[in-house]
């Protein structure tokens, strides 16, 4: 038989007899089904909620009675963003960037209600998942299973018999390798599965779950790769194990954690109230539509007598607060844009240092990948954000031209006891007005913004291999 299947054998069956090694493989795999469980009854109950409270809000503006255009701007409504079709799998940075928005004119809200202001203790330290299984439950029972592999065979003497029985240096390696990626590949089996199952779902593409497979599968294989390196290069199996531990909780526990403070304290973000003031400091600048002699407006209002060919307002054929509501808005929308930008941009610096400390630990790396593959990273939420003001202007603006073309100037001036009553417009033209619908990525890009993760997964693979070949070469010499 061939000695690297007899090798892989012995060790696969040395595993089976060491009773702790076999009850942690069983409870790994339970834990693996009840993190799909319950992720998959988590995030059907979220969906479901969103969407009974999403229909509730858009019901709700229907059913506005006659009003003036300008008080459904103030009425604003309600919007959340539904879920991506692998948030079961990963759920990512959903549970902190809040899932729910409203929109109104003259201001651009964030998004509001994340699960973990929500929820208990146990969703704020990390919600159990099939992903964080398999980032960092999965890799630490393979070294407890694994770190004696080879320096087990050098404690006890017998990897020079091996050696005199014709096997090579080169075959015990890759037979230890061999038994280690089948115990990886059963532990992964139960996660995969569960992915699989979420195949059948609105908005699953094969694509993203292709690569988040290929992705989990190239970290499991990278740790086992690690694991036998570690074993061959160190002198007794109590050493290799500490040092693996070690290895393990700097790359899987302390980085990943470190990385966003870091990022944090080297690319500074204002909060929501600096924000705001900013913006209000600059909206005084830029104009006071409600002040007649502000230069900004009172230009505004030559140029639409000029374009009309009138000399008053009151003889324009549109109602001119109706169209100093559609300038007013068009100017803080575009302030508005540039501090979103100007945030999205500083964000994206952060996670770029924080993709750059991926290549310290391909976990970070993993996660990057995972989130982005799953369509639950920052730029999936920044996709939500843009989307959801690029319609809260257009909404705004609507009912702003309704206000320019449905209610005459003078009875939008008027102060009459029955001026309230002729200022309104039917409400007939609330249903009128375009839903929500957010537009998911599709599986091509999903796939492409995990690209950058999965390259460097790959890498730590490719260098891992790479001194296993050379450590291969030492196996067996004196000390």
């Amino acid at each position: 038989m061939n000695p690297v299947r007899l090798i892989a054998r012995d060790e696969l069956r040395l595993m089976a007899r060491n009773r702790v090694a076999m009850v942690a493989c069983v409870l790994l795999v339970l834990l693996t089904v009840a993190a799909i469980a319950s992720s998959w009854a988590h995030q059907r109950g979220i969906e479901d909620l969103r969407t009974r409270h999403q229909h509730a809000a858009e019901q709700a503006f229907d059913a506005q009675p006659d009003r003036h255009p300008h008080r459904m701007v103030h009425y604003g409504t309600f919007i959340f963003r539904p879920l991506s079709a692998l948030a079961a799998f990963d759920p990512g940075v959903d549970a902190f960037t809040g899932n729910s928005m409203f929109l109104e004119g003259h201001r651009q809200n964030t998004a509001n209600f994340g699960d973990v202001n929500q929820s208990s203790l146990l969703v704020r330290f990390g919600q159990l998942t099939p992903a964080f299984v398999l980032q960092a439950v999965a890799p630490l029972l393979l070294i407890f299973l694994g770190y004696g592999a080879v320096a087990r065979e050098t404690e006890r003497g017998t990897l020079r018999v091996l050696m005199m029985q014709g096997a090579t240096r080169g075959q015990i390696v890759r037979g230890k390798l061999r038994a280690l990626a089948i115990v990886a590949l059963l532990v992964a089996v139960p996660a995969m599965l569960g992915l699989l199952a979420l195949a059948g779902r609105p908005g699953a593409s094969i694509l993203p779950m292709a690569t988040i497979g290929l992705g989990y599968g190239a970290w499991l294989l990278t740790w086992v790769t690690v694991i036998v390196l570690v074993s061959a290069l160190a002198g007794r199996s109590r050493d290799a194990l500490l040092a693996l531990v070690a290895i393990w909780a700097m790359s899987v526990v302390l980085l990943p954690r470190v990385a966003p403070d870091v990022a944090g304290a080297a690319v500074p973000l204002q909060n929501r109230f600096q924000t705001e003031v900013a913006i209000a400091r600059d909206l005084r600048r830029l104009g006071d539509a409600h002040n007649p002699d502000d230069p900004h407006f009172a230009a505004f209002k030559r140029s639409v007598l000029q374009r009309y060919g009138v000399s008053r307002v009151e003889d324009l054929p549109v109602n001119y607060k109706g169209l100093l509501a559609v300038e007013g808005e068009r100017i803080t929308s575009a302030l508005f844009d540039r501090y979103s930008g100007e945030s999205y941009a500083a964000q994206g610096r952060q996670n770029a240092i924080v993709a750059g400390l991926g290549a310290i630990s391909p976990a970070i790396a993993l996660r990057s990948l995972s989130m982005a593959a799953a369509g639950t990273d920052f730029a999936a939420h920044r996709g939500f954000l843009e989307q959801a003001e690029a319609y809260r202007f257009a909404l705004v603006q609507r009912l702003n031209t309704l206000q320019a073309d449905g209610v005459s100037y003078a009875d939008d001036t008027a102060d009459d006891a029955d001026a309230d009553r002729r200022k309104r417009v039917s409400g007939q033209n609330w249903e009128a007005m375009p839903d929500f619908a957010y537009r998911a990525p599709d599986g091509a890009t999903l796939a492409a913004r995990a690209l950058p993760g999965l390259g460097v997964v790959l890498g730590w693979l490719a260098v891992a291999g790479v001194l296993l070949a050379f450590a291969t070469r030492r196996l067996g010499e004196r000390r």
